[in-house]
């Protein structure tokens, strides 16, 4: 994984380097592995992360077929 540094921002080159790591998985992977998991554990884990993603594809057909309403966008501010 490589993030430039611009004019020596090291500072928005490590919030960019952060998010990279999080939307990769490295941050969840790490946390996984700093302890021992039962096979039972996994197997279960694995089942909830499938329903979850199954549960998102269905619901994003629903909406994109307008059988749902979109989620309401939040305005951020700074």
């Amino acid at each position: 994984m490589q993030v430039l540094v611009r004019d020596n921002n090291v500072d928005q080159a490590l919030r960019v380097l952060k998010k990279k790591m999080q939307r990769e998985g490295v941050f969840r992977e790490m946390k996984m592995r700093s302890a021992y998991e039962k096979p039972s554990e996994k197997r279960a884990r694995e089942k909830a992360e499938a329903v979850r993603r199954t549960r998102k594809l269905a619901r994003k057909k629903l909406q994109r077929e307008g059988l749902l309403p979109s989620p309401k966008r939040v305005a951020r501010t700074r």
